[in-house]
């Protein structure tokens, strides 16, 4: 193998893949990146068994062929090369010359044949969507998605096909966001899959600033992204995603309607006075006004209120304010919908796009911020 590369792009494409290759890897070659060069591209690919990525740019291939290498030292290496451009020469299946300006190295890699390999993607159902609308489905449902909890299926999106329509959902068990978007795929049957939580953060990068069109390939274990250059395949979650139909409370004819600037602004100021071990701030709902309180022996106190349309009976429903933020900041429009029943049941936060939020009631303590 024998490539000639400017070095800005090499910089790029190590940035976008990068993140992919594994702190601790748990084989030796998950340490490294495998480079190929052909077909005048060179493709970069890296893996840790669940997330795999491949990027490719141009390059003047002056050898087809293929290694690899230790990933973090060749991208700490490039980074400090100062010349235009690098070229790669593999000396053997295992051993690397790097070459830039006055620059020369040697670099001791593995064999191309010990890295995985990549799945065929011209299995299972294909369907695409613009990217800023898949980028808008990912990035306004993974706040709600658990990490690291013993329930594996929590700790990814819910990814839902049926009825030309496809359902994003996540939830850690206190908060759960749903979001809907119409999707073509002809006659395929109704399916379901869960994305791992790392899988959607590489995704909605490769998303970032881009304009076109992104194309899925959804398998029976497996999930490919195609994006321009860049193509992501993560290993989908094993298991029955929950049933959340009969937690999601439904939308009211009369919602209370809140300013969402103006909330997210007073709950900053009140979630001061709430402590790790009782996080909750306590929404009274009078006619015409809120009032949110919070108490802390260790803090003290704290009270705001502002104006809503709510005519109603006294209601006192607990929540955790940083969930409750989460939900404003990942909603839209100058006002949001706020809907609920009674202290004990989940509350309902909607906009004016197919959003739905469900954030989980605290229990309340008797006196804790009563007004």
């Amino acid at each position: 193998m024998k490539a000639i590369i400017p070095r800005i792009e090499l910089v790029t494409l190590i940035g976008k893949i990068q993140n992919v290759v594994p702190q601790k890897p748990t084989l030796p070659i998950l340490g490294n990146i495998l480079l190929e060069a052909r077909d005048d591209q060179l493709i970069l690919s890296a893996t840790d068994l669940t997330v795999s990525m491949r990027a490719h740019t141009d390059a003047k291939v002056l050898e087809e062929g293929a290694m690899t290498l230790p990933a973090r030292r060749f991208f700490q290496l490039v980074r400090e090369l100062t010349a235009p451009q690098v070229e790669l020469h593999a000396a053997s299946p295992e051993i690397a010359f790097i070459n830039s300006g006055t620059s020369h190295f040697k670099i001791n890699g593995m064999h191309r044949s010990e890295f995985p390999a990549l799945p065929d993607l011209t299995e299972g159902a294909h369907f695409s969507l613009p990217s800023p609308v898949l980028k808008e489905m990912l990035g306004r449902t993974l706040f709600a998605a658990a990490r690291d909890d013993n329930r594996q299926m929590l700790n990814g999106i819910h990814l839902e096909y049926g009825n030309k329509t496809a359902t994003f959902t996540a939830t850690d068990g206190k908060r759960i966001a749903k979001l809907q978007t119409s999707i073509d795929l002809g006659d395929t049957a109704n399916a379901s899959y869960i994305l791992p939580v790392k899988a959607v953060e590489e995704i909605i990068k490769i998303l970032d600033a881009k304009d076109g069109t992104c194309k899925f390939s959804l398998m029976n274990d497996k999930i490919a992204i195609e994006m321009g250059s860049m193509t992501l395949i993560s290993k989908l979650i094993s298991g029955k995603y929950p049933d959340l139909g009969q937690i999601i409370p439904q939308k009211k004819e009369t919602s209370i309607s809140l300013h969402r600037e103006e909330l997210m602004s007073l709950l900053r100021q009140v979630s001061l006075f709430t402590s790790d071990n009782n996080a909750a701030v306590r929404f009274t709902f009078a006619p015409g006004e809120l009032h949110l309180a919070a108490m802390s022996g260790e803090i003290g106190e704290g009270r705001v209120n502002m104006p809503v349309n709510y005519g109603g009976e006294r209601v006192d429903i607990a929540f955790n304010p940083h969930y409750f933020l989460d939900i404003l900041r990942h909603s839209k429009d100058e006002s949001v919908h706020f809907d609920m029943t009674d202290p004990y049941n989940p509350g309902l936060i909607t906009d004016s796009s197919s959003a739905v939020f469900v954030i989980m009631p605290m229990r309340l303590e008797a006196g804790a911020g009563a007004s």
